[in-house]
């Protein structure tokens, strides 16, 4: 059966840097069709090959998810023939993505400007730290210490205790959403205007997560309102909570919509709570915060979580679980939704998330898995450049790539 054409296909990426912002944005474009080149060191490849759990070849099964769909190959950038073999690339490449440290780039001869003459379409997809300009962007920016500098740290937690972080390296991969729209962005305006230069796609990190903060900023800037950590709550809407269960299971209710709670007091027997006037509105629930989340957590904890929930969809009250991955691969809407994917490594099968959003007419999918380091080395050497064997073993020889 023939599949369906991607968005992105006709589109070539190279993509250098490691780790994370920089490759997630990379396989966005390639599961959407982009031809996405992927370039590492020699040797070892890039450094999330080994990060996290492991297969038996000691390979991370996150490098399966993240660098699907890519093209490996292997170039030294700390010599001068490896830097040269890049550019050889990026000349025949629409897209550049790289995450390096502002400047780096540019000492190596690869900047934006380097590629003038040679290659004017060339889009650049920038991802740092603190950005391409400002006196913050020599400084080196992990995920970690940029959802600090955003503002997202600063309303994640509980009041009077120490921020917290989801267990999820967050920064980058908003950084990585980020990047890749606005390649996209920047390859539509190239081709609705045949002609006009490729220009640089500048994402921070910590500028991904401050891209997150809602009405965080205007409210400071209008009313001098600082929002804080709010624990499990959201500030001004109410409710919307985690509430304890009888079986020791955790659920989320929002009924922070006027007819919404009332639907809710009703189901808890409490049509009192649903005739107070104090209550008929957010702004009113607001102001009676605790009360409200008192009784909705005496009331769940008196239920276990399955019947909580029931009686919560019987009266249309927006509600859920609390999923760890393990609920989530057993549990069937998931599985309607496809998502996830079976890939095949070494015979053995291996399911990595599909991504999203899902378009109707032209998918993304998963074609391969992160592949060997180098593995696209002759393919891509050899038929896009037009090297031949000789030329590849001299520079295997020398260690380039």
């Amino acid at each position: 059966m023939t599949q369906a054409a991607r968005p992105l296909e006709g589109i070539r990426v190279l993509e250098l840097g490691q780790l994370l912002a920089g490759p997630f944005a990379g396989c966005v474009l390639a599961y959407y069709g982009a031809e996405v080149i992927k370039v590492e060191p020699p040797g070892s490849g890039d450094p999330l090959r080994t990060w996290r759990e492991v297969d038996e070849q000691g390979t991370s099964y996150w490098w399966r998810s993240l660098a699907r769909n890519k093209k490996c190959v292997t170039a030294d950038l700390r010599t001068d023939e490896g830097r040269a073999l890049v550019r050889r690339l990026a000349e025949t490449c629409d897209v550049l993505l790289e995450n390096f440290r502002p400047g780096v780039m540019e000492k190596w001869g690869l900047g934006p400007e380097d590629f003038k003459e040679t290659n004017p379409g060339l889009i650049f997809g920038r991802i740092s730290g603190y950005g391409q300009t400002g006196p913050y962007a020599g400084k080196p920016g992990f995920a970690s210490v940029c959802e600090g500098l955003g503002g997202l740290r600063h309303v994640n937690g509980h009041p009077g205790e120490a921020p917290v972080r989801p267990n999820l390296s967050l920064g980058d991969t908003v950084a990585g959403l980020h990047c890749a729209l606005g390649v996209v962005m920047a390859c539509l305006h190239r081709a609705n205007n045949p002609g006009v230069p490729g220009q640089v796609v500048d994402t921070a990190l910590y500028e991904g997560v401050f891209n997150l903060l809602e009405a965080v900023v205007p409210e400071f800037s209008g009313a001098g309102a600082v929002r804080g950590p709010s624990g499990s709550t959201i500030t001004g809407i109410v409710p919307t909570n985690t509430y304890p269960c009888a079986d020791g299971k955790y659920i989320i209710i929002g009924a922070n919509g006027d007819s919404i709670f009332r639907r809710l007091c009703e189901a808890m027997g409490r049509p009192d709570m649903a005739a107070d006037e104090r209550l008929a509105t957010n702004r009113g629930r607001v102001e009676h915060e605790q009360e409200i989340d008192q009784v909705i957590a005496a009331w769940t904890g008196g239920l276990d979580s399955a019947e909580a929930l029931k009686r919560l969809e019987e009266a249309r009250v927006p509600s859920g679980p609390i999923y760890s991955v393990a609920d989530m691969f057993t549990d069937p809407h998931f599985r309607a939704r496809g998502l996830f994917e079976p890939v095949e490594v070494d015979g053995e099968t291996l399911e990595i998330p599909a991504l999203v959003p899902r378009l109707s007419d032209t998918p993304g999918r998963t074609d391969w898995p992160g592949g060997p380091v180098g593995s696209h080395n002759a393919a891509i050497y050899g038929d896009l450049l037009g090297m031949d064997e000789a030329e590849l073993e001299a520079l295997r020889e020398k260690g380039i790539i």
